[in-house]
């Protein structure tokens, strides 16, 4: 039987190209996006993308999408509680669930700590994507009709102009040496409107951008 799986759902394009991943795969099924939402922000934490997107992105996937919210000062040992408590939200919904998916592609030290932490709440970790070559990557989520645009880009290291670009070929050629093709050192990270993930596109309109915490700056992505 395939196992259940919950995928950690930012809204950008490294879970989703993860959940494409998966649906490729006999031996899992997904069960259920989860996000983790900042309180005060209704935003996902980090990508800043709205909990509306979010919710317009699950249902475009075909999934239900579960809620973990944490407050905006948010050391980690309540950032794992939250999270334990919609884990076990989640394993009395779909029992025998026990494995959550993330996106990640590079970082070793992430991964290690996902494992170690997730592995004490009673929870297998999967990396569909982890160790793949984030150039080639890149290419392949442009050329198999994922549609993105940055969302927060870290000013120190990527120029705010690129806030509100496109993910495309034109983008990949246009970013400086040393930054990662898919922003995977937190360089940028992305909301994603369409893809083979998604039964239809969604109709996204591009808001203010602003900067925040004197380094990121978000751009604001809604519901048409």
């Amino acid at each position: 039987m395939a196992t259940p799986v919950l995928l950690s759902w930012s809204g950008g394009k490294d879970a989703a190209w993860a959940l494409h991943a998966l649906r490729q795969r006999d031996d899992v099924h997904g069960v259920a996006l989860l996000s983790t939402l900042t309180e005060g922000y209704e935003r996902a934490s980090m990508q800043g993308v709205r909990r509306e997107v979010l919710q317009a992105q699950a249902t475009a996937a075909g999934l239900p999408l579960l809620e973990a919210w944490i407050p905006q000062a948010c050391d980690n040992t309540l950032y794992l509680q939250r999270m334990g408590q919609a884990l076990d939200a989640a394993r009395l919904q779909w029992a025998g669930t026990a494995t959550l998916a993330f996106g990640d592609l590079l970082l070793q030290d992430i991964r290690q700590w996902r494992e170690q932490q997730y592995a004490a709440l009673g929870w297998q970790t999967l990396f569909p994507l982890f160790g793949r070559d984030t150039g080639q990557l890149a290419r392949e989520m442009i050329a198999g009709g994922l549609v993105a645009r940055l969302c927060c880009v870290d000013t120190q290291q990527l120029d705010a102009g690129f806030a509100g670009r496109l993910f495309d070929a034109g983008l990949l050629g246009s970013l400086p040496d040393g930054i990662d093709p898919c922003g995977e050192n937190g360089e940028f990270h992305t909301c994603v409107s369409a893809g083979p993930m998604f039964n239809a596109p969604l109709a996204l309109t591009e808001g203010d951008t602003v900067l925040r915490e004197e380094r990121y700056a978000y751009t604001d992505f809604m519901l048409a």
